[in-house]
This record gives C-alpha cells, structure tokens and sequence, in this order.
C-alpha cells in the first residue's frame, strides 16, 4: 500500500521538503509520496488522526506548530523531550503517535562538527521560537554553555530559561550592538525569509572573526548572509541543516539512512536559483 508523508507549518510554500523526500523515495524505490500540507492550528487534532488510521504515515512541523503539535500527539520523546519542541510525528509498534526531533541532529551534523569549537566561544541565538531549543540544545551537546538569546518578546526568552538556566537573556532593542560581543550568531527567526521581512540593521558591529550561521535555507543566502559574506566573515546558510534533519526523518520513518549524493544537491539548488 502506498505510504503517504507531509509537511504542516505556516508559510509553508517555500517548503523544499517534499522535493527531498520523493527524491530518496525513489532512489530506494519505495512507494510513497510526500507532499506539503496546508493547515491551520484548529486543524492538528485531524491532521494526528489520520496517522492513527495510517492515511498519513508520518509528517514533518514547522513553524509555528513546533511546540503547539505536542499537546495533540501521544508522547515526545529523546531530543523531543528535553527541547519541548517537535519537528517529525510517527507512529510506534503499538499504536501511539510520537514527536521527535531532528532539528538538534541536523544543527551538529551540519555546522558544529565542522567547526573549531572552542567550548569558551560565546554564542548569540537570535529568536526564541520553533527552532530555537534545538539549537540551544545542539549547542549545549557540542560543549558550549556561554549562550545568550534575544528575542523580540523577552517571555518566550523566560520559557526556554526554565528548560536551560544557564542561558543569558538579552534585550531586542540592544540587538545591533550586541553583536559585536558574539564569537557565533546564529540566526533562529524567519527574518530574511524568501518573501518576508528582514532584520532592519546590517550588522556591521559583528567581529571580523565572528561565524555567523542562518537557520534558513530558502534563499540561499539572506540579506545579512550576504552582508556578512562580503565582509569576509565565515557563514553558513540552513540548507545543510535542512537536509540531515530530514536524513534523520526518513531514517525514522523507513529504516533507510539516505544518502545525500550529488544528484539531490543539484536539484536542491537548481530549486533555490529559481
């Protein structure tokens, strides 16, 4: 019987999601289709019943239904639990619909085990929302603790606290110029988003050494993205992490660890030239 997976979140359009997956779907020859699916937040409680009848075998979240998916599902588990944030929803042996999470996985294969960690860097994560407890995480799991997090609402900022109580809570108004006291920034918001808003300041306070890392992928590369590339900083767009999050995925969903070859990267990008 032919499997069915999707992808819920909202924008969800500039979703690559549904490429990647059918592209492994058949290189292994499995009968399956993925496809984007439009939902609003009332309608979660239908979206998880029909995992439960299998009309639906497995879905990816996104924003904003990260942390909102959770009190729809049966239970959370591994990186799910300790981050309260869920990005793949399957169904277990006996029956029970579960959220994982593959963001943190996609964050260190990505980025941070490329990189030169000094476990002393200090690091600014941008955004307090869907994905932003998967890299609070990442991060904790590559060593580093010297974290600090703005967000536009400080409360959001006060939640993750609680998970993490070592992080340092800024103010968003002081976002321009604190940049300048960050080794990493990693930018965990949709602000630069293909068709959406962008950060109002060029970050030209960053440090000539600072790595800066994009949790976005489409485009390729943001407006800071470029900004911070032509003057000469190391950066790193989310299309990488896009990618082994949803290796992780389709490992969980099909017991098949994908590989990503170089005929899935030229379709990936040929896409985001578009």
């Amino acid at each position: 019987m032919k499997k069915n997976f999707g992808i819920i979140g909202s924008p969800i359009e500039h979703s690559l999601s549904p490429l990647l997956h059918n592209y492994w779907f058949k290189k292994y020859n499995i009968d399956a289709t993925y496809s984007i699916i439009e939902a609003e937040e009332n309608d979660l409680p239908n979206i998880i019943k029909k995992i439960k009848d299998k009309s639906l075998s497995g879905i990816n979240v996104t924003l904003p239904y990260k942390q909102k998916i959770i009190n729809n599902i049966d239970k959370i588990i591994n990186d799910a639990e300790i981050t309260g944030s869920v990005n793949t929803l399957l169904q277990d042996e006996d029956g029970f619909i579960v959220g994982e999470n593959t963001d943190v996985f996609g964050l260190q294969a990505a980025y941070l085990k490329e990189m030169d960690t000094d476990l002393n860097k200090k690091t600014l994560i941008i955004g307090a929302g869907g994905v932003a407890p998967s890299v609070i995480l990442a991060l904790q799991k590559s060593g580093i603790k010297n974290i600090s997090i703005i967000n536009r609402t400080k409360e959001k900022c006060l939640f993750l606290k609680k998970k993490f109580n070592y992080l340092n809570i800024l103010t968003w108004k002081e976002l321009q110029f604190e940049v300048s006291n960050y080794d990493i920034i990693i930018n965990a918001t949709s602000l630069g988003l293909k068709n959406g808003q962008d950060f109002d300041f060029d970050f030209s306070q960053c440090k000539n050494d600072a790595t800066y890392i994009d949790t976005i992928y489409n485009p390729l590369k943001t407006k800071t993205f470029r900004f911070l590339e032509k003057k000469g900083i190391k950066v790193f767009n989310g299309l990488d992490m896009f990618i082994y999050q949803g290796q992780k995925s389709f490992y969980l969903w099909n017991k098949i660890n994908p590989e990503i070859d170089d005929g899935l990267m030229d379709l990936l990008l040929s896409k985001l030239k578009c």
